[in-house]
């Protein structure tokens, strides 16, 4: 038997067969444990858990952001560009934000609210009703953009390379066999098969990596490496893809990412996605019940503090390995094949390290890993859309149904959603490289978002109209941008009349530019706006306010141990920028 075959032969299929049996019987297992476990047990200790270890919440913090976007989309912009877009995942000194910043505050409101908050909870309670129900809106709106139509891309790009399954073979079956999981896994088999995926997942990533690097090197991972930072150095015309700072205008990549700014962007984007977005901070709200808020925070923090460390991890995992398939695939005999103007190519990258790197059987465990974590991550998707249309527009509107009814409603609600999202992936798809893209629609959302939650915590001042006009505003602006982009081809394209010629300045400017002037624009609008709006009552004020015994709780929730571990990751990420400044 061929061990080094460049093809999936009988072992991987037979590992993968059994193997998909053993996670189908792991699931139905924890499913059956669950029900009789969660007899008794309330609807918060469900979605919130009951105070899990410091290094649980961080673990799972870190397996919330990891998606079907990093296992073919960032492997594929390190193929294309190289580090450019480290920025965007080298943010665990972001995450530290979120649990010595926002976790007090948090906190300050599920005591006074008496309850644990979601963040349309938040936006209702400092805003008003409608400011919620747009954060809804908003959500799904950015699934149907960023979430179900990538998640089905990278399966398709992921089977095509792999096995050679035709693209929307593979897409659509991905989505035809989640939605068979959703129904009969619900939300206990999204987070069992999200525990089978993520030590995979790590293993087999960094065995991508390695393996990729020997083979590079000749059999050394020093010399290996040595070879790609080379190879990647000549690239884009000898400007290269080995730094994240592109100062020269004559640089390939500068009208990508001008100068400094994108520090600026890729920080916007990272605070409102780690200190505002539900999907992450939902991960540090639970509480035991009885514990003092001191310990609840020190908990939440240390996981944080642990999430830091993680993130540093998805470079290493996808996007080098991105830039070793570059490299090999200018070294004759690799087996890898790229052009690298073909953002479907280099998207392929990590499917393409994976079928010509791992050795036979090994291809079949790690892509199981794989499977696990596309399949895991639509479902939590097709869960998410559910629930939002559910909860926060039919039960209003249709109070007295039965359960079985509202779950028929979500269900529909849920085929809705993919639909759109797969009649939106052909027009994704001609956006450049998956990343990027995803980066660019991100682009949009996030500074409404990070006015709106930043100067409602923040500022006693801000009215509650003044946040609603902020975030809905915020949001039209970039739906009118985003829909700009689509017919200028991301402002490529010459476009004739009047009218184009008296708005480039709003569909041409650079995509991180356009981000940092609308933040600023919707901040000073707010601020305008509380002007000419009723202020907040005192009970909205109230609750974001610090009392002298809530700041002395906040001092004994830290020790030493703490800012050390938190300065550890800061240092690694300053490490990081130096090297590849």
């Amino acid at each position: 038997m061929n061990w080094n075959s460049n093809e999936f032969i009988w072992l991987d299929w037979a590992i993968l067969f059994v193997g998909i049996l053993a996670i189908v019987w792991a699931i139905y297992y924890a499913i059956m444990k669950d029900k009789k476990k969660m007899k008794g047990a309330d609807s918060q200790d469900y979605l919130f858990g009951k105070g899990e270890p410091w290094y649980i919440i961080g673990a799972a913090i870190f397996a919330a952001n990891i998606g079907s976007e990093h296992l073919v989309g960032l492997a594929g912009t390190g193929a294309k560009d190289g580090v450019g877009m480290a920025h965007w995942e080298m943010q665990g000194w972001m995450i530290l934000i979120l649990g010595w910043l926002f976790v007090p505050f948090y906190q300050l409101l599920n005591n006074k609210l008496g309850k644990i908050i979601t963040m349309p909870d938040f936006l209702k309670f400092r805003y008003t009703q409608r400011t919620g129900s747009w954060l809804s809106i908003i959500t799904l709106i950015a699934y149907i953009l960023t979430k179900v139509s990538v998640t089905a891309f990278t399966g398709g790009i992921f089977f095509e390379y792999l096995i050679g399954l035709p693209f929307w073979y593979g897409a659509i079956g991905l989505i035809v066999i989640t939605a068979i999981f959703t129904v009969f896994g619900g939300m206990k088999g999204v987070m069992t098969l999200s525990a089978i995926q993520t030590p995979i997942l790590i293993i087999g990533s960094f065995l991508v990596l390695f393996l990729g690097l020997m083979k590079l090197g000749d059999g050394s991972i020093t010399e290996g490496w040595s070879q790609m930072m080379a190879v990647c150095k000549e690239a884009h015309d000898g400007f290269g893809t080995t730094h994240m700072f592109h100062t020269d205008v004559n640089d390939p990549m500068y009208p990508q990412f001008p100068g400094y700014v994108v520090f600026l962007g890729a920080s916007i984007i990272g605070f409102w996605y780690w200190c505002t977005d539900q999907h992450i901070v939902q991960r540090v709200l639970g509480q035991q019940k009885g514990e003092s808020n001191d310990v609840v925070m020190k908990r939440a923090r240390r996981g944080t503090i642990a999430a830091g460390y993680f993130k540093l991890l998805p470079v290493f995992m996808f996007l080098i390995p991105g830039m070793v398939a570059y490299a090999l695939a200018q070294k004759s005999g690799s087996g890898i094949v790229m052009d690298i103007t073909n953002t479907h190519d280099t998207d392929g990258a990590f499917a393409m390290m994976v079928k010509n790197i791992l050795p036979a059987g090994v291809k079949g465990i790690v892509t199981i890993g794989f499977i696990c974590a596309l399949v895991a991550s639509l479902a939590a998707f097709f869960n998410s859309c559910a629930t939002l249309f559910t909860e926060d527009f039919y039960k209003p509107m249709k109070k007295g149904m039965s359960e079985s009814h509202y779950v028929l409603v979500g269900r529909i609600a849920t085929v809705v959603v993919v639909l759109l999202g797969l009649a939106w992936m052909p027009i994704m798809m001609g956006m450049g490289n998956l990343y990027s893209y995803l980066q660019d629609i991100q682009s949009l959302i996030a500074p409404a978002m990070v006015a709106v939650f930043t100067l409602g915590i923040f500022s006693k001042k801000i009215t509650p109209k003044a946040g609603e006009w902020g975030l809905i505003g915020g949001f039209l602006i970039g739906m009118v941008r985003l829909l700009t982009n689509v017919i200028t081809e991301s402002g490529k394209a010459v476009m004739d009349g009047a009218f184009w010629e008296n708005t480039t300045w709003f569909w041409q400017t650079n995509w991180l530019i356009f981000e940092v002037w609308l933040l600023v624009f919707l901040i000073v609008a707010m601020v305008v706006i509380s002007f000419f709006t009723p202020a907040p009552t005192a009970q909205q004020i109230e609750a974001i306010t610090f009392t002298s015994d809530y700041k002395q709780l906040i001092k004994q929730s830290w020790n030493k141990w703490d800012v050390i571990a938190s300065l550890g990751v800061i240092i690694l990420c300053v490490l990081f920028y130096c090297y590849f400044w």
